[in-house]
């Protein structure tokens, strides 16, 4: 059962791995990547806007110690030109213990100085790095763009290719089925002359018939031939009526008629 249930969280893992890939765009990851940088890059700008804002509170306070500090160095000098030792000696008191506070609040300075160059070159280098991918990302997403539209003018040529290809295909089966049908009205042509069909339209003329057209043509040609040489040679009209009456006992004659005859009563 353990295998089982592992089986299928790696098929779903798989799964859900290719459909994020699938929905993924690197386009939409890079600029999410720039974005986060700029966060970064605003939040290293605000730290070290907060160190050099407390640095400058700090040497607020060490100018206001300092100027106490000197405050009391000259009433102790006043009050010792008065003879008032203890007073002086009250004074360099008091102004020991803020001198041990500027020393204080100086290593701090001194300290947060530090940290604030620190954090300003890791901006600068920051900014740079941020400067640098964008560049890249931009780069990066224009090859994708051309890379994407490339793609899709090679499958809308694929497409286009395929359908000319049918295309191509329809004109071949039209070619075949109108050379089919050239052959069969050629075969029946055919058949229909040498009489293994019969025409029933009535215009189709047997073998006798198709001989006796053929002998008359004939005949008729070889009349004109002779005529055509008869004017040639400057004949008589004798021998043009000779060869027309020629043509004439060609034609059969026409049968007498009987005459009706009448009995006498």
């Amino acid at each position: 059962m353990s295998g089982v249930m592992k089986r299928m969280g790696m098929i779903f893992r798989a799964k859900a791995n290719k459909a994020l890939d699938r929905a993924e765009d690197p386009r939409e990851t890079l600029d999410y990547s720039y974005q986060k940088q700029l966060e970064l890059l605003q939040k290293v700008r605000r730290g070290v806007a907060d160190v050099a804002t407390s640095r400058k509170r700090l040497e607020l306070q060490l100018n206001q110690l300092q100027g106490q500090s000197a405050k009391l160095e000259d009433q102790g000098r006043k009050a010792l030109a008065l003879g008032r030792e203890d007073l002086a000696r009250e004074a360099l008191s008091r102004r020991a213990a803020l001198q041990q506070q500027v020393t204080d609040l100086e290593t701090q300075h001194q300290t947060l100085q530090g940290e604030e160059e620190k954090l300003t070159l890791a901006a600068q280098r920051l900014q740079a790095k941020v400067d640098a991918f964008r560049t890249k990302k931009e780069t990066i997403k224009a090859t994708y763009t051309a890379a994407q539209a490339q793609t899709r003018i090679g499958e809308a040529f694929s497409g286009i290719s395929e359908e000319m290809g049918d295309v191509g295909m329809a004109i071949q089966r039209a070619e075949d089925k109108t050379a089919q049908l050239q052959a069969r009205a050629g075969a029946i042509d055919e058949l229909l002359a040498s009489g293994a069909l019969d025409d029933q339209s009535g215009l189709a003329k047997d073998d006798i018939q198709s001989e006796l057209d053929r002998l008359s043509g004939g005949t008729d040609v070889e009349l004109e031939l002779q005529r055509m040489k008869a004017e040639l040679a400057g004949g008589s009209s004798a021998q043009q009526q000779a060869i027309e009456g020629g043509a004439d006992r060609s034609q059969p004659s026409p049968q007498p008629r009987d005459t009706p005859r009448f009995d006498k009563q």
